[in-house]
């Protein structure tokens, strides 16, 4: 979040602007305070249900999606991580943000119309299964039945493996925050997700240049 905050500040002047949307069950209790400590200016969100992951149908954590003022998307399912990695001076990811903002549809990294569409991800019958099996568990969760809850969110996982929102939300909530972290970082090191995003994969914001 403070990283996004900075990013925020330095580009907003070129129309620009983040909607970042938290999806997460436990509501403002869980969510609310990573956007305090960070003191963002931008639009912030919380996203209950996880509306918005099932509307784009993104499955990484976090994952963004590019519209620009047209309303038309440039570039979706993609990880957003912000901060540099290995020895990185800055994240791939907002060196292509960077561009896209300067060169719009002209930026190597905006996709095309037909790229847009062959990236967007089509379910298989059982990752559609999955998705109201993922919500039920977030109805009895917020109704206070955690046993069934992780029931229908042990299944979803079953039925849609990829998805890294239903293990993150999940195993936050089975386990204690580090526990749930630590359990999510090992999935991120033992699975070879096909539909990651190759540039990026060196980070629930949905960005927009308006």
């Amino acid at each position: 979040m403070p990283v996004w905050q900075s990013i925020y500040e330095e580009l907003k002047d070129k129309n620009f602007e983040i909607i970042s949307a938290a999806q997460d069950t436990g509501g403002e209790e869980a969510a609310g305070r990573f956007y305090d400590e960070a003191n963002v200016s931008y639009t912030a969100l919380i996203d209950q249900n996880h509306t918005i992951s099932s509307l784009y149908n993104l499955i990484h954590v976090p994952s963004g999606v590019w519209i620009d003022e047209s309303g038309k998307i440039a570039r979706i399912n993609i990880r957003t991580f912000s901060r540099p990695r290995n020895g990185e001076e800055e994240s791939p990811y907002v060196i292509a943000l960077r561009d896209w903002i300067d060169k719009g549809s002209d930026s190597e990294y905006a996709w095309d119309t037909q790229d847009v569409i062959s990236k967007i991800r089509q379910r298989t019958p059982d990752e559609l299964l999955a998705e109201p099996t993922f919500k039920l568990g977030n109805y009895f969760f917020a109704n206070g039945d955690e046993e069934s809850a992780n029931i229908y969110w042990e299944r979803a996982r079953e039925l849609n493996p990829d998805a890294w929102n239903y293990f993150r939300q999940s195993w936050y909530f089975e386990a204690d925050f580090d526990e749930g972290r630590r359990r999510f970082g090992e999935r991120m090191r033992e699975l070879n997700n096909t539909q990651q995003d190759p540039l990026f994969f060196s980070g629930d914001e949905v960005i927009i240049n308006n």
